[in-house]
């Protein structure tokens, strides 16, 4: 039993709002120069926030962070989170109150299909169906994500992303939940941020947990196929999709979390050692997708732990994507001998993460330089772990208000510049489980009291609500067409 037992939880469902003056706020509530359509929104993951992981109730198959948090009884766990499940309606009726146009949320795998192959579990893929419409009703676009890491444990068993099998299965799965909502979510992704997934098979705290170095490139590339074989199962099952809720054609991205990394110098040692970090780290998934071919350094790695790579694998990886997601957290710095250092004197969150939002502009402009085809881009994720004050008069988090508006104002500036940016997500819509570091960190624009699972809207919330009423005037761009290239 976690933590939070559902025997202590209270069914009180009100949402607090805090009073907020745009006009005294202490960070400039203003009108941003994106193009017309930008969309703000705010991003979770199943796994994170639903609960309602009983299997005799909700027919919900095991994942592997079950089996994680099992084997360390000591870490809160998923099992209630926010409460998500049983209170989506009323947290869709938060979301409109606080005037979001998008929320990015995840589909549980193994909600879905329990043994992720064969039978399918009606209750799990109807939730998903009703929080559609539910977002629809409210005037709220979904942003679906197929994978945010809640792999079933089924799938764990056959060696989960070592598997070549696995991608396979996913791309069976992505027809079930495309047959089902295709005809009212016009957004779909594949994966989010393929690095952190491969993290968990190489040994840094996340499920399944495992610790070797050796599976890096396999899994990666395993789930780079998972997602060419999920993208044309969701192009084709688009093409005979006649929608309800939008039109053109239904779009397929990808979320890559983009970590780019600076030279600690002007060195040559520097530089060199600085895009070495980047292509084996984060750049050979920007490479794969969209020059067809992994940098040196991944090719001599997978050449050495025995991964084939075949011109065919980069066919399928490569193909056009309708948007790329970045998830945008920090930068890292690195030194001549390869060492990612701390910068002196910068300010971080509580992750330990630099603040540097300039890094942000930077790292779209080289972007925009160096991949010429790239689809429209989106920020699905930003945020911040910061103190959070709770008073009678609401939740302050003056720090969090103002790394917020430093990063959209970052992207405000690679806008002008040119670079296709159609998006803002803030991480997260509220305070969740945050993995294997449980409650410990929020991300939130919404509190959530762990006890009675009451949400109060932070500061940076009533903020975030005041920018977008700020940026909706005019009228919205039009939906028509694709963003594919």
């Amino acid at each position: 039993m976690s933590k939070n037992s559902k025997h202590n939880i209270s069914k009180n469902k009100t949402y607090v709002f805090p009073h907020f003056n745009p006009r005294l706020s202490p960070v400039p509530v203003r009108r941003f120069h994106f193009p017309e359509g930008f969309v703000f929104g705010a991003s979770t993951s199943a796994y994170q926030i639903e609960g309602a992981l009983d299997t005799n109730a909700y027919g919900r198959g095991r994942s592997i962070w079950e089996d994680y948090f099992a084997a360390r009884p000591h870490l809160d766990n998923g099992e209630v989170a926010c409460d998500h499940y049983e209170r989506m309606v009323e947290d869709v009726a938060m979301i409109k109150k606080m005037g979001l146009k998008a929320y990015r949320f995840s589909v549980s795998w193994p909600r879905v299909m329990p043994a992720g192959t064969g039978a399918v579990n009606v209750q799990g893929l109807e939730f998903y169906s009703r929080l559609v419409d539910e977002l629809l009703k409210n005037g709220i676009e979904p942003y679906l994500t197929l994978y945010h890491w809640d792999l079933p444990a089924a799938m764990q068993d056959l060696g989960g992303w070592t598997n070549r099998a696995v991608a396979e299965h996913f791309a069976a799965y992505a027809q079930v939940v495309v047959e089902r909502l295709g005809d009212r979510v016009k957004k779909w992704c594949t994966f989010n941020e393929p690095e952190v997934i491969v993290a968990g098979y190489i040994g840094d705290g996340l499920a399944p947990g495992l610790k070797n170095p050796a599976l890096r490139v396999a899994v990666g590339h395993n789930l780079l196929l998972a997602h060419g074989m999920a993208t044309r199962v969701l192009r084709q099952a688009g093409a005979s999709i006649k929608s309800k809720s939008y039109e053109g054609d239904l779009e397929v991205g990808i979320v890559l979390n983009l970590v780019p990394a600076e030279p600690a110098s002007a060195t040559v040692s520097a530089k060199t050692a600085a895009r070495r970090h980047w292509q084996r780290n984060y750049g050979w998934y920007m490479d794969g997708l969209f020059k067809g071919k992994y940098p040196r350094v991944v090719q001599l790695e997978a050449r050495r732990t025995g991964v084939n790579i075949s011109a065919a694998d980069m066919e399928l990886i490569r193909q056009p994507i309708d948007y790329l997601g970045i998830n945008w957290y920090l930068r890292q710095v690195v030194t001549g001998k390869g060492r990612v250092i701390r910068v002196p004197g910068a300010k971080e969150t509580l992750m330990g993460w630099e603040i540097h939002a300039p890094a942000l502009t930077a790292m779209l402009l080289n972007m925009k330089s160096e991949y010429r085809q790239l689809p429209p881009l989106y920020i699905t994720e930003n945020g911040a772990a910061l103190k959070d004050e709770r008073t009678a008069s609401g939740v302050h988090d003056l720090g969090r208000m103002t790394y917020t508006y430093d990063h959209i104002s970052a992207l405000e500036m690679a806008s002008l510049q040119g670079v296709d940016i159609r998006g803002y997500f803030a991480w997260s819509l509220m305070d969740n489980l945050e993995w294997s570091l449980g409650y410990s960190k929020t991300f939130g624009l919404v509190h959530v009291d762990r006890e009675t699972q009451v949400r109060t809207v932070k500061d940076t919330g009533l903020w975030y609500s005041a920018v977008i009423k700020a940026n909706s005037r005019g009228k919205a761009a039009s939906r028509k067409g694709s963003g594919r290239r």
